[in-house]
């Protein structure tokens, strides 16, 4: 059996990026053997890989790519914040964005598409998990286009350019494409990154969010005792109220704290077709841990 040094862990660890315990051990089971302890981490890294898929992603990153008239974003999930500063993490999140901007935001279609090492993006995701050692997931994809226009993008406090934990696209018509309105597009996205609107017009508002809200504010107006004629009014100021925090276009424009987006859009001789925002891990319910407990299971004493 050949020695296991120091600096033969180390050289496959560099060949396959996997822990410096997990290639000790596999270079112990192959007797020195670094092919076959190789096929050992391979063959080891997909059944963790596998045993990982139950635990939670709600950290990860939000990546956003551009191209002519036409942007993706997707989200990327992991169970902890520690992996979005990792580079190798950061550039998949880049390689599945731009599959989507090719393939568009069909979560099964960017799977099954490739990715600059040659494998599918589902292959790539599952090598990174053996990798990195933490569960991964693709949670979300969407892909935004115009045919006369742009689509720009914004991504809030950006690790690196189109990489971050909040991201947003917002879609303009307009006859042509230009730098002010490319500007324009992007303030837009900084808007609804800062005010989190649930939809671009009265018309898209849920119904069922509506029916909700005009129930709370009868109750709330009939409080008051007034008769139910002036309770409808009432009522009907305040659902504009709500409007204007809910609705992109009804809501003031951050930057002069006075138009409305509506209107900030139509003197730039545009229209808002559509907008998207991402916020990295919303609407996860993260697991609670007890560190100490887990800290106590791993060294044995509990």
């Amino acid at each position: 059996m050949a020695e296991i040094t120091a600096a033969l862990v180390r050289e496959l660890r560099e060949a396959t990026g996997a822990g410096m315990m997990d290639c000790k051990k596999a270079l112990t089971e192959a007797a020195g053997d670094m092919d076959a302890a190789i096929d050992w981490l391979r063959t080891k890294g997909l059944s963790q890989a596998a045993k990982k898929s139950g635990r939670t992603t709600a950290e990860g990153l939000v990546g956003v790519v551009s191209a002519k008239n036409r942007a993706a974003m997707v989200e990327v999930n992991a169970e902890t914040d520690f992996v979005g500063r990792n580079e190798a993490f950061q550039t998949f999140v880049e390689q599945v964005a731009h599959v989507a901007l090719e393939v568009g935001d069909d979560l099964d279609a960017i799977k099954a598409a490739k990715v600059p090492s040659g494998r599918t993006v589902a292959d790539e995701l599952t090598h990174l998990i053996a990798t990195i050692g933490e569960n991964m997931s693709i949670r979300r994809a969407k892909v935004l286009s115009v045919e006369s226009g742009v689509v720009a993008s914004y991504v809030h406090s950006a690790l690196r350019p189109g990489i971050g934990k909040i991201g947003v696209l917002a879609a303009l018509e307009a006859p042509s494409e230009s730098d002010a309105l490319l500007t324009l597009g992007r303030q837009i996205g900084m808007h609804v990154a800062a005010t989190r609107p649930a939809a671009l017009d009265v018309a898209s508002v849920d119904p069922e969010s509506l029916e909700r809200e005009r129930a709370v504010l009868i109750e709330q107006a009939r409080e008051s005792g007034k008769p139910e004629a002036i309770i409808e009014k009432m009522v009907e100021g305040r659902i504009r109220k709500f409007y204007e925090e809910v609705v992109l276009l009804e809501q003031v424009w951050v930057l002069d704290g006075e138009s409305r987006v509506s209107k900030v859009v139509e003197k730039a001789g545009a229209k808002l077709a559509g907008f998207e925002r991402f916020q990295l891990g919303e609407g996860i319910e993260k697991e609670e841990s007890d560190f100490a407990a887990e800290v106590a299971a791993a060294a044995g004493t509990k």
